[in-house]
């Protein structure tokens, strides 16, 4: 399949450069990005074109961190702080997913707005209910969107309606589930998923480590969220370096994604750093549960490699076009308020965090670069203002308002065009 896409066009080239091109020209073939054109080259003249002049063409976002379960109860109960809002919210929400027909319902609702989100690449947290999370990847792998889903580890700490009882337990049911995700299945992969080390016994995250060996697989968890979650760690884990160490022992930093970060500094921040580990941030998610600030500046002044998550439910909304936004405001505060050398992210900053950096998890992602996987979002502007204004400024206005602004016109992933 080979076309064009025309209009106006802004992507990445990296942390620094945006490129925003007026009435330009995409050139795909076979699903992959070739080059953007100011104006149609003669060579490709009998190429057909998707003409969406005056609309804004941006790479598909990538979301690196939500939990699928938890869509159905998004935006209650977020005046508790994260441990209190897991057992009051999260906890007997993801108990229902033992029920197929109630899992259905949910995780449909989830997939169907998510496809038609900004999101084309996501990374899900799914339950420990083996079934389920099939049923959640079947539907994944359906909706043309290219994600990672984990049935969730969880061996201690937790409520006896949702808990694998055992190390042993949680690791037989996490090898049938690989066992049972057919071969065939091109847009949905596994991710192995320790909830997060409260909730895992040290056998459990050592076998979980063979694990990701043995089946080449990568990880996600979640990493120095919150004090009282670091705390507890340090109760469960005294001889640790560190909260990241809990994880490193086992090889479970390396190919895997550590969501929050919020006081990882130091040693910990050296260890992901060594380990390639990449760090998902997710600010309005950190805003909600009154966990804080990360220090995203010091991430990339360090090159360790950072991308954004919404964290539904501790997110209220899928939006990836917020997320980036959030992003910059929480770094302005942190800015004002917690510390004066690390400078806020800048639109071009968080804007390559939600496309190619975060992108990079699935390979040459996020970008109109050539050789990068055309992933495609085409925005219509209910209306121009009445100021003229920039291709890069119009990106903003749709990045900070919206589909008050905007409707998400066109999508595609890999060169497939969803709607």
């Amino acid at each position: 399949m080979e076309y064009l896409l025309r209009g106006d066009i802004c992507y990445s080239e990296n942390l620094k450069s945006l490129v925003c091109k007026e009435n330009a020209y995409l050139h795909i073939k076979d699903g992959l990005c070739q080059g953007v054109y100011d104006s149609l080259p003669k060579e490709l003249s009998s190429v057909g074109i998707k003409d969406y002049s005056g609309d804004l063409i941006l790479p598909g976002m990538v979301d690196l961190h939500l939990h699928a379960p938890q869509y159905g109860f998004r935006g209650t109960k977020m005046d508790l702080e994260l441990l209190d809002w897991l057992n009051v919210n999260t906890f007997p929400e993801e108990a229902k997913y033992q029920n197929l027909d109630y899992a259905e319902r949910g995780y449909r609702d989830f997939v169907e707005d998510l496809r038609e989100s900004a999101t084309t690449r996501a990374v899900i947290f799914a339950t420990l209910h083996k079934n389920a999370t099939l049923l959640l990847m079947k539907l994944l792998e359906e909706s043309g969107l290219v994600s990672y889903v984990g049935k969730v580890n969880m061996d201690r700490n937790s409520p006896e309606y949702l808990t694998e009882h055992t190390a042993e337990e949680s690791l037989k049911n996490t090898r049938e589930w690989l066992s049972e995700i057919p071969k065939d299945w091109q847009n949905c992969k596994p991710i192995l998923t320790p909830r997060f080390t409260p909730t895992c016994s040290d056998a459990l995250m050592e076998g979980l480590g063979k694990l990701a060996k043995e089946y080449k697989l990568p990880v996600q968890s979640h990493l120095s969220e919150n004090l009282g979650e670091i705390a507890w760690v340090k109760e469960l884990c005294p001889d640790a370096k560190h909260y990241g160490d809990t994880y490193d022992r086992y090889g479970l930093l390396e190919n895997s994604i550590m969501a929050h970060c919020v006081y990882t500094e130091g040693e910990e921040l050296s260890a992901l750093k060594a380990r390639g580990t990449m760090i998902c941030h997710c600010p309005q998610s950190n805003t909600n549960l009154c966990s804080g600030a990360a220090p995203i500046r010091r991430f990339l002044e360090e090159n360790v490699k950072v991308g954004l998550g919404t964290d539904v439910a501790g997110g209220a909304n899928l939006s990836m076009l917020r997320a980036i936004t959030d992003a910059i405001s929480v770094s302005k505060l942190r800015f004002r308020l917690m510390d004066q050398s690390l400078a806020p992210l800048t639109l071009e900053e968080a804007f390559c965090l939600a496309t190619l950096s975060g992108g990079s998890f699935f390979g040459k992602v996020g970008s109109f670069l050539p050789g990068y996987e055309a992933d495609a979002l085409v925005f219509h502007e209910k209306r121009r203002s009445v100021r003229k204004q920039t291709v890069k400024e119009r990106l903003e206005v749709l990045l900070y308002t919206g589909e008050e602004s905007a409707r998400l016109q066109a999508k595609f992933v890999q060169g497939r065009q969803l709607f």
